[in-house]
């Protein structure tokens, strides 16, 4: 669930159940993202290694960025969902603009846009269209 709450919020607590975050659109949020990630895949998959705990971190900032970028505006929210089984993390992340993010060629002079191209030399990834927006999804496998 997206709202227009300012502030972060928790929905869903059981680890054998996907794992929702609500967070304020604002840059901030990326490294609560982060966080929250690591901390779930670590504790869903203790076994995990650090470089698919770290593929998943990544995958999981680069969407919450993008979203916060070019999802949301001034007092939107966006949430970020997480599964883990068996060695497959699939990270979601809905916001309320509609507009599909597009991958863009390499350029050495421009500072950003290199997001969906580091998820695509990382994971399967890909968009679903959601009521009042839409989900941009990665899905990690450990290797």
């Amino acid at each position: 669930m997206v709202d227009k709450g300012q502030g972060t919020r928790q929905l869903t607590t059981s680890l054998d159940q996907p794992r929702e975050l609500v967070l304020p659109g604002v840059p901030q949020s990326a490294r609560e993202a982060r966080q929250f990630a690591r901390e779930y895949v670590m504790r869903t998959e203790p076994t995990a290694s650090d470089d698919y705990v770290d593929a998943i971190v990544l995958a999981t900032s680069e969407l919450v960025t993008n979203s916060i970028r070019y999802g949301t505006e001034p007092g939107d929210s966006l949430a970020l969902k997480l599964h883990t089984c068996h060695g497959r993390t699939r990270v979601e992340v809905r916001d309320p603009v509609r507009r599909r993010p597009r991958l863009r060629s390499e350029s050495h002079s421009r500072e950003g846009g290199r997001g969906l191209v580091i998820l695509d030399g990382l994971c399967h990834w890909g968009v679903d269209e959601a009521p009042f927006g839409k989900v941009v999804w990665a899905e990690v496998i450990a290797k």
